[in-house]
C-alpha cells in the first residue's frame, strides 16, 4: 500500500464570554484531542493522515461536530511541508512520528 501522508491543521477562534461558550470551547477541544489531535499552540491542533480518504473522513467528523459559534479553519498539507516548519521562538517539538509502530488508522 502507497502511503502519501499529510497533516491536517485545525485553527480555531471560539467565543469565552459565557459559560456555555467556555463550555462549547471544552467540548470541541476534547473532541480533537480524543480524535488525535496534537495541540501545536493554544488553538492550533494537527493530525497525521495516512491518505486522501483519511483526510476526507476526518473532515467531515470535524464538520459534524463544529461548535455553533466562532471560527474554524482546516488546512491540508504534505507532512513534508510541515516538516519545514521554522520555530524561532521556544524549543522545537518532538511531534513527529517517525514509526509505523504508533500509526493509528482511523
Amino acid at each position: 500500500m502507497n502511503y502519501k501522508f499529510m497533516r491536517l491543521l485545525v485553527f480555531f477562534d471560539l467565543p469565552m464570554l459565557t459559560d456555555k461558550d467556555k463550555r462549547e470551547y471544552q467540548k470541541f477541544h476534547k473532541y480533537l484531542v480524543r480524535n488525535g489531535f496534537i495541540m501545536m499552540q493554544k488553538s492550533v491542533y494537527s493530525k497525521l493522515v495516512i491518505n486522501n480518504v483519511t483526510s476526507a473522513s476526518v473532515k467531515q467528523r470535524i464538520k459534524n461536530n463544529l461548535p455553533p459559534e466562532g471560527i474554524v479553519e482546516l488546512l491540508e498539507i504534505t507532512e513534508n511541508q510541515f516538516s519545514g516548519i521554522e520555530y524561532l521562538v521556544g524549543e522545537e517539538q518532538q511531534i513527529t512520528i517517525d514509526s509505523m509502530d504508533r500509526l493509528v488508522e482511523v
